[in-house]
């Protein structure tokens, strides 16, 4: 039987990937983001092949959230699943030169915005006392490296959220999953760089990094298992990194 899923930041990586993953096994997927050309587009790419639904909306602003959603078509009112994946990292400085306004962005979208969703999502899921969330992380919230800190704080909340609503939404009937990628290969790093595609090309040299596909499948795995099971938290990595900081490099 066909679900339907809303994937925040579908415009690309790993988002994209994972609405395309579940498009084609069949599912509707409600696809969101805020650059609504892109959006558009990648729906008008599924047509006769599948039901992709774009909804434009910024994740961290509380009304248009709930508008959006108010938006969504009867047919798709009841999501059964919601990924949120919509996340960034911006810039490279220690806390002593941080920029603030990077700080907010990074704790507005992936905190937040993730509460904000999530909170709005789950009043459908509680009437129906049935659904799942998978809450993209990051090997960023299970250690901290140099650099990363603000990013590292956001992604340790997203695993602290995940084992709160694990266990409060577990007697509404909604299972809860977490998947914690390592290195991948997306805009992270040309967001993180703002924009230079040279020092973000860098990040990858002398491995090889996750691709987007690689989480869609994992997201579909979790996705697929019987009714009475679900994947708590999984940690994907690249076969050439150890931990958040660990790689071995060919050059």
């Amino acid at each position: 039987m066909s679900k339907i899923a809303l994937v925040t930041g579908a415009t690309a990586g790993f988002g994209r990937a994972i609405a395309r993953k579940l498009a084609d096994e069949g599912w509707s997927v409600i696809v969101n983001g805020r650059r609504v050309d892109r959006l558009v587009q990648f729906a008008e790419e599924y047509k006769g092949k599948g039901e992709l639904y774009p909804l434009a909306f910024d994740v961290r602003k509380v009304d248009e959230v709930e508008k959006a959603l108010e938006r969504i078509p009867e047919r798709l009112k009841a999501i059964d699943v919601l990924v949120n994946n919509a996340g960034l990292a911006v810039g490279r400085e220690t806390i002593d030169n941080g920029d603030l306004e990077d700080w907010n962005r990074m704790i507005d979208t992936n905190v937040k915005g993730l509460l904000i969703v999530t909170r709005a999502v789950v009043q459908r899921m509680k009437a129906a006392r049935s659904g799942h969330v998978v809450n993209i992380g990051s090997i960023a919230g299970k250690e901290v490296y140099a650099g990363g800190n603000v990013y590292c704080a956001t992604k340790f909340a997203v695993d602290a959220l995940t084992k709160a609503m694990r266990v409060e939404f577990l007697p509404l009937g909604v299972k809860v999953t977490q998947v914690s990628p390592g290195a991948a290969e997306t805009e992270f790093s040309l967001v993180r760089y703002k924009g230079d595609a040279e020092k973000a090309e860098k990040v990858y040299d002398g491995y090889q990094p996750l691709r987007s596909e690689d989480i869609a499948d994992t997201v579909w795995f979790v996705l697929s298992r019987p009714e009475h099971v679900c994947l708590n938290d999984i940690v994907i990595m690249p076969a050439a990194q150890a931990n958040s900081f660990s790689f071995h490099k060919t050059k």
